[in-house]
């Protein structure tokens, strides 16, 4: 290997660790406790470095969003690809978003609520953005009806499941509906 890749290697691990704190630190105690300050001090390198991988705040909280985007996708495909049937699919599919959603609050708002430096829903948005969009529309999309746009339907689907997550999360509903919830949209919205 030569001195170059192993530079190369050693700034991505840096880089991957950056990610990794500044995700654990808003899981455990909110966005508001990740700085670059105390981010620096715990992987035990200088601020310097750490702005020599991310211009602040805004650029982390932009790859948490991108990571957790990834794994979201992957949770809901992997949930959807287990069942069969299209209702099953689609109610597999709201369940992995709240689950996700739940267990992973910090990442959820990184992705849907605070400034990441991301474009959403434009030619430029991140690979990854898209692929979840796209996880949810290979299962919406068979389900949005005759002369409805899959797309839109995703939309409209999508939304309430955010809506759900965010008005659950603010104490706003009671969690112990969330089940007939879920029922509620497979089978009104998804029109089953």
């Amino acid at each position: 290997m030569s001195v170059q890749e192993r530079k190369e290697r050693e700034r991505a691990g840096r880089e991957r660790l950056i990610v990794a704190t500044a995700r654990e630190l808003a899981e455990q105690q909110g966005w508001d406790a990740v700085t670059t300050r105390r981010l620096a001090e715990r992987i035990e390198y200088s601020q310097p470095v750490l702005y020599s991988h991310f211009r602040g705040k805004r650029e982390i909280i932009g790859a948490v969003a991108l990571e957790g985007a990834t794994e979201m996708a992957a949770a809901v495909r992997a949930e959807t690809s287990a069942v069969d049937g299209p209702r099953a699919r689609v109610t597999a599919l709201a369940r992995a978003y709240l689950d996700f959603a739940a267990r992973n609050p910090a990442v959820y708002d990184a992705i849907f609520q605070l400034d990441g430096g991301l474009a959403y829903a434009q030619e430029d948005t991140p690979e990854p953005l898209k692929d979840a969009f796209a996880a949810l529309l290979e299962t919406l999309g068979e389900v949005a009806g005759d002369g409805v746009h899959p797309g839109l339907f995703t939309e409209a689907f999508w939304a309430a499941l955010h809506g759900l997550v965010t008005l659950t999360r603010a104490g706003r509903l009671p969690p112990e509906h969330t089940e007939v919830r879920v029922g509620l949209l497979v089978d009104r919205l998804a029109a089953f």
